[in-house]
């Protein structure tokens, strides 16, 4: 038997695009070969569960070998193997794909799942490295003639006997100049290892199986155990340290999916742990790239996704449409909002504990998915400077009763660091009120969105005004100084600070408090913070400049020593002490100034 022909494709033109383009990245030939090995020795096993096969199965691997000196690399398996005629149909006529009719011909008998699917187009990107490519195969059909066929790239082929004697397909590619790079050991077990690393048949490479055919998010949870889920977690990411806890997914309608995603420990970086999950379909490697699969702020977390319905190899936008992907981005969404849920009503203390490290996914979420935010309100907890967790609910109840203006309106207040804010949170505490740690990196947007939900409440920043302004119980505090004193004060300071960004005002405060504070104002900080990172439209005008209240404090002592000193000079100089101070209290002396202070005070003691 021998024969030549023209592979049957509508424009000759195809072929190099299909050569040339079919994949982003050339390295995904061994991926497709293999997967299309794997493909067929499913197949044979399924065939002999259902009775169409009725000989012995034997050992199903699919081997990988490398000859350099023949600049080959061989894919052999003792799958379904293929007749001449059969080549023909699937190989020749590129517009059919023999999983598609395999699956067709054998839906109602089991699952069809089970099969990857790829032989079709997938086939040719061996084009994309070899210069020529032999198919050695001979059908497991009693009274089968092997074959050999062969094509150069081109869109001619030959079809003539082969020599195989056993069933099963041999792909053997003649690598091409331009990609001797694949001719290295060790380049095709990094390939190997990326993408055939939990392929459902044994894979054999240099005499050594290189994957694990049974991968845990292929069992069933009641089979596992914590060690298991360690221990694979382990596998995926070596040398990382423990998670906290995992998610194991496991639905088949109206989409199938299978998986584990790991909740990492992180606590105050976005960007750092990205790119972890691992997306399979089949347990065919595809990517790590899963945005639009996953919830944007499910991204930091670790782990393994394989669906069969997820389209591969489309474009974004035709992602971000497909129904089935939007589905699975509302389903991992709600598995993770319950199993948050269940960790904080089985065991609150231990989700307590847990709480640094997940609270960045849960605010993240509750910012960027409404349907999240309803689920976590219950969950997710605000935390105070002395330590103590509340929920939204006990924390308003509190608020309630102890933080109302005299608007009634309810006053969150807040540190974004409480070793800089320590002088302010404490003049709060000694009034009674509560003070919040809200120091992620994400917290501004988080008080932003908590501004919008919660009914008659705002949040201040410890450090935005004096405590009495900042929840103004409408007490006014009587001032030793009369007005036209609180003049002389203010024109003092304004001479000695003598700067624009920085305005003074003269304010009645408790006598404890310090002789001059460092605010800044609510609205006017958040204001510039949006307009250093170019949000809410206000990049266009430039970073705007800090802004500062210089709060004097009326009623300490300091304040009437200046007044009562006679002499300009050493007016000067004591207010300029006691600004040095208020600026050293928050970390805004520096430089020049810095060294004047400490050689000031060094001289006085």
């Amino acid at each position: 038997m021998q024969e030549k022909g023209n592979i049957s494709i509508h424009t000759e033109n195809i072929f190099p695009i299909i050569k040339k383009f079919l994949y982003s990245d050339h390295e995904i030939f061994l991926r497709e070969l293999v997967s299309n090995a794997v493909d067929a020795s499913q197949k044979l096993k399924r065939l002999s569960a259902i009775g169409e096969y009725a000989g012995e199965l034997g050992e199903l691997k699919v081997k990988v070998n490398l000859n350099k000196d023949e600049k080959t690399i061989t894919i052999s398996d003792s799958g379904i193997g293929m007749t001449a005629d059969e080549v023909k149909k699937y190989i020749n006529q590129i517009a059919f794909s023999g999983a598609t009719e395999f699956i067709e011909k054998y839906k109602d008998k089991g699952d069809e799942k089970a099969i990857i699917g790829h032989f079709g187009l997938g086939f040719y990107s061996a084009f994309m490295v070899a210069e020529r490519v032999d198919i050695i195969s001979k059908s497991f059909k009693e009274g089968s003639q092997a074959i050999k066929w062969t094509c150069d790239g081109s869109t001619e082929f030959e079809l003539s006997e082969g020599t195989r004697e056993d069933r099963g397909t041999d792909i053997v590619l003649h690598i091409a100049e331009d990609s001797l790079e694949f001719l290295e050991n060790f380049r095709l077990q990094q390939i190997l290892d990326k993408y055939c690393k939990f392929l459902p048949i044994e894979i054999e490479f240099e005499e050594k199986t290189i994957n694990n055919p049974n991968p845990i998010w292929a069992k069933a949870p009641s089979e596992l155990t914590d060690e298991d889920y360690l221990k694979f977690y382990e596998e995926l990411y070596p040398m990382s340290e423990k998670p906290l806890f995992w998610i194991h997914l496991n639905v088949d309608y109206p989409f199938n999916l299978t998986g584990i995603l790991y909740f990492p420990k992180v606590k105050n970086e976005l960007q750092l742990q990205r790119e972890k999950i691992q997306l399979y379909s089949r347990q065919v490697f595809i990517t790590d790239e899963v945005k639009d699969v996953v919830p944007e702020f499910l991204m930091l977390l670790h782990g393994v996704i394989d669906s069969p319905d997820i389209p591969l190899n489309v474009s974004r936008s035709f992602l971000q449409a497909d129904s089935n992907v939007k589905k699975i981005n509302s389903y991992i969404t709600r598995k993770v909002a319950e199993k948050l849920s269940d960790l904080f009503k089985n065991d609150r203390a231990g989700f307590e504990e847990k709480f640094e490290n997940i609270g960045l996914f849960v605010k993240y979420g509750m910012i960027s998915d409404e349907k999240f935010y309803d689920k976590a309100k219950d969950f997710c907890l605000l935390q105070s400077t002395t330590g103590k967790y509340y929920t939204f609910n006990e924390y308003a109840e509190f608020a309630q009763e102890n933080q109302k203006d005299k608007n009634d309106e309810v006053v969150y207040l807040y540190a974004t660091d409480i070793k800089a804010q320590d002088g302010y949170i404490q003049s709060a505490t000694k009034r009674g009120y509560d003070v919040l740690k809200l120091d992620l990196v994400l917290d501004g947007h988080f008080i932003n969105m908590l501004e919008t939900k919660l009914v008659k409440t705002s949040l201040k920043r410890v450090d935005a005004d004096t405590i009495e302004k900042l929840i103004d119980k409408g007490i006014t505090l009587e001032a030793v100084l009369s007005d036209s004193q609180k003049e002389d004060v203010k024109k003092v300071f304004e001479e000695v600070i003598n700067d624009k960004t920085k305005s003074v005002q003269v304010e009645a405060m408790s006598v404890d408090e310090l002789p001059a504070i460092v605010t800044q104002n609510e609205f006017m900080r958040r204001m510039s913070d949006m307009s250093r990172v170019g949000g809410g439209g206000m990049g266009m005008f430039g970073a705007m400049p800090n802004n500062y209240v210089i709060a004097i404090n009326a009623n300490h002592p300091s304040i009437s020593k200046i007044l009562q000193t006679t002499e300009s000079d050493e007016q000067k100089r004591l207010a300029k002490q006691v600004y040095d101070l208020a600026l050293l209290s928050q970390n805004l002396l520096t430089g020049a100034d810095l060294t004047a202070f400490i050689q000031r005070t060094a001289q006085g003691l």
